[in-house]
């Protein structure tokens, strides 16, 4: 997989610069990759400046800017979200040598020369990672980013300046690196198929938008957490915030596979977001791809998220999700259900018409229990009814629970709610031989176990219908008529 130098370059750099710090690592980490485009197309376009940062011990971020403090100063202010001024120029300043390190090993030399050509040849990448509000910037410096931008880039044309004697020195040493570069494809390409039978997931271009999902409990603490990042070095950041912030030793579990993006939309501004959720009882919050949801069991403290993250979005979409009625989705369910099995002829009764009509109910168990709410025995009580008049209508009872606690203990638990049901029907008079009760626990969800109205749906009894005549079972969902084997 080709990894794009920029990110390259952001990773190893805020690798060295962050090593041991604990405070404002977010926002340190998000004005390192805001600033290392700009540095390189400030040094691109000014290529002296590369042998004057090699030789200072400290090179400063004043000296990036030269003269313009100014410019300096919105920068920082730019970038520096919620930390100290101080504490991020520090930092940025501190990032200049390992970039330069970097430059110098990639390069292959640290010749100003042979970093001034890496860094031509990489003008697109560099180009890409710039921070749109940076351009400005740049052009107040006197750099025009998308200047040396070029897919080939002569070397004697990138040297003219110099002496005729440096770049007959410099010469042998870039052949000998393309040399080098070569044999490395050669021996690369004699492996690739082993390698690539081994680890396919390294050929595996980013497809799926990064996912940031975070739930507080009845008391604000931190209660789920999800991150899903191709980069690895941002999500330790942000797992070390998330734990900070929420007093958390455990934090979030996260995937870090290279089918995800590396990066969040407006994602310098997570750690202001995550501070307004600290101490808010029963908040959802996801972030993905250019869309931000909150929900909270109480209206007023959604609102006051809202407004508060608001402000702070640039190019993020921001929704609320009004939290699920429970008990008005369960009488709703449990009034269709009645409707849709009064309206089959009890003269021409057919199997998937009864399980099209109980799979509208919700039949929502108390926790831990596996008996059959009241509220769904008069819905059963017909089904029953319309069942000893189809003595060929056979069904399927299919427990269902969420993810939370033991997958084995889940397991019985639905099993035992699937037997409730049968046990029930058989009690009102359908006959044993017409039902059977499965039950799957947590493997088959249909919504996310991270949030309470995924919970609610995962906990659930479905009905299939089974023809004796073909033996094919059939599956009834909110699409219809499935068939399933």
């Amino acid at each position: 997989m080709n990894v794009d130098f920029m990110d390259l370059l952001e990773q190893n750099v805020s690798a060295i610069v962050l090593e041991g710090d604990t405070q404002h690592l977010l926002e340190k980490n998000q004005a390192i990759q805001s600033f290392l485009p700009i540095l390189l197309s400030v040094l691109k376009s000014k290529s002296e400046l590369i042998s004057a940062f090699q030789q200072q011990l400290n090179p400063r971020l004043n000296d990036a800017f030269a003269s313009h403090i100014g410019l300096k100063q919105q920068f920082l202010e730019q970038v520096r979200g919620s930390a100290p001024t101080d504490e991020i120029e520090s930092t940025l300043s501190r990032s200049i040598t390992p970039a330069l390190a970097f430059l110098a090993t990639e390069a292959g030399s640290s010749e100003p020369e042979a970093i001034l050509h890496l860094l031509q040849v990489n003008a697109a990448s560099i180009n890409n990672a710039l921070p749109e509000w940076a351009r400005a910037l740049l052009s107040g410096l006197g750099v025009n980013p998308l200047q040396g931008q070029a897919t080939h880039v002569s070397p004697t044309s990138v040297y003219s300046s110099k002496s005729e004697e440096k770049r007959s020195f410099l010469l042998p040493v870039f052949a000998l690196i393309i040399l080098a570069a070569l044999f490395a494809f050669i021996f690369r390409t004699c492996t690739d198929k082993t390698d690539s039978e081994i680890t396919p997931a390294n050929n595996v271009s980013a497809s799926q938008p990064a996912k940031f999902q975070i739930t507080t409990g009845a008391t604000g603490d931190l209660v789920t957490c999800q991150i899903l990042s191709g980069n690895a070095s941002y999500v330790e950041i942000l797992q070390k915030e998330v734990k900070q912030t929420f007093n958390n030793s455990i934090g979030c579990g996260v995937d870090t596979q290279n089918i995800y993006h590396t990066a969040f939309i407006d994602q310098d501004v997570i750690p202001s977001v995550l501070r307004t959720l600290k101490g808010v009882p029963n908040v959802n919050l996801t972030w993905l791809g250019d869309q931000l949801s909150i929900q909270a069991n109480d209206p007023a403290n959604a609102a006051k998220i809202v407004d508060q993250i608001k402000p702070l979005l640039r190019d993020m979409k921001l929704t609320t999700q009004q939290p699920l009625d429970v008990n008005r989705a369960i009488d709703t369910s449990i009034s269709d259900a009645e409707r849709a099995l009064a309206e089959i002829n009890p003269a021409q009764v057919r199997a998937l018409d009864v399980a099209t009509a109980l799979n509208l109910q919700i039949i929502n168990f108390d926790t831990a229990s596996s008996t059959v709410p009241d509220a769904n025995k008069s819905i059963l009580d017909q089904a029953a009814a319309l069942m000893q008049k189809a003595p060929q209508a056979k069904l399927t009872v299919i427990g269902h629970t969420d993810a939370t606690g033991d997958a084995s203990i889940n397991k019985t638990l639905s099993q035992n709610r699937a037997q409730a049901v049968v046990d029930y029907l058989i009690f009102k008079g359908v006959d044993p031989a017409q039902l059977r009760a499965i039950g799957y626990g947590q493997e088959k969800p249909i919504a996310d176990n991270q949030t309470t109205e995924g919970k609610f749906k995962n906990r659930r009894i479905e009905f299939e219908v089974l023809n004796t005549d073909t033996g094919v079972v059939r599956e009834i969902g909110e699409s219809g008529v499935e068939k399933v084997n």
